[in-house]
């Protein structure tokens, strides 16, 4: 996952966001336990959202301890505890994608990013094999992800729908095995998977157009606009096209979503879910273009 799943801070209660760092610093810390020091470079927003739905599906409250920061040694931290087996399932998760996903960058990018992301394969690689071997079924999810992914992106073919198929599926199974025996949670966060990885494929290949454009890879968007009636009214016809499919797809996540009990850490995974992504889908579509008009009229 990519860091786009986050709470929208504002709206928080303080209880709220407390709990919520006791589970990122949490997590940071199994992470340091389970695949060694340097994995906690695969520390998450996303994968802190994993953690917390996963702890709500059991009904489990772990407590916090008080402690230092174990990468700022001056800084004092608040950590869960008693969750270890969840937070590290949510780590192996951001640790074997974090694998993948330096792999890829490394085929995408020219020569001197790929030299210095080839010097950093094999600390992600040494993580990932401690993940694969404790969660196999993590990782058969996330190598076919990758797997099909390449093939739909060199598919001519492929559309929108196409595109965010692989990631959507994959979200999809990894959910279901947050259900356990329960048949028909199992039904729903297959759908809420699916939808969120929607979601957040769309959500990066958005941030992504810009970059895309300049280093010609695949973007689905860019391919959505290159058919013929776009580029009329230029940047802004195209976000506005981007926020409307993210907000197709973030509607159907939020309605199975709703169809869920969270009995942990519901006001927080609400947050995520009807603000947290809405306030993202702004800063990167909307809030980004802002920021550089001011900086151009600064610079005149």
């Amino acid at each position: 996952m990519f860091g786009y799943v986050r709470p929208y801070k504002p709206e928080l209660l303080v209880k709220e966001y407390t709990a919520y760092q006791a589970v990122y610093c949490g997590l940071c810390k199994r992470l340091g336990k389970s695949f060694g020091a340097l994995s906690r470079l695969t520390l998450s927003y996303d994968c802190t959202f994993l953690a917390m739905l996963a702890l709500s599906r059991q009904g489990v409250c772990p407590g916090v301890h008080q402690g230092r920061c174990v990468v700022n040694p001056l800084k004092k931290c608040a950590f869960c505890t008693g969750a270890d087996d969840v937070l590290e399932f949510a780590g192996a998760f951001g640790v074997i994608t974090t694998y993948y996903k330096v792999k890829d960058d490394i085929q995408d990018s020219g020569f001197f990013k790929s030299l210095a992301l080839r010097l950093v394969l094999p600390f992600a690689a040494r993580g990932r094999r401690k993940a694969a071997k404790r969660y196999p079924e993590v990782e058969r999810l996330v190598a076919r992800y990758i797997q099909q992914q390449a093939q739909a992106e060199q598919d001519e073919a492929t559309g929108l729908d196409a595109a965010a198929q692989p990631t959507a599926q994959m979200l999809s199974d990894l959910m279901v095995l947050l259900a356990h025996d329960d048949e028909t949670a199992k039904r729903v966060l297959e759908q809420y998977g699916y939808f969120m990885g929607r979601w957040i494929y769309f959500m990066d290949a958005a941030d992504d157009i810009e970059k895309d454009r300049k280093t010609g890879n695949f973007n689905p968007f860019i391919r959505a606009f290159s058919s013929p009636g776009w580029g009329q009214n230029g940047q802004q016809e195209e976000n506005e096209y981007c926020n409307a499919v993210l907000n197709q797809t973030a509607a159907q996540a939020n309605a199975a979503f709703s169809l869920l009990e969270w009995p942990q850490y519901g006001g927080i995974l609400g947050n995520v879910m009807q603000q947290g992504l809405a306030a993202m889908q702004k800063q990167i579509l909307f809030d980004k273009d802002q920021s550089k008009e001011k900086e151009h009229v600064r610079s005149l």
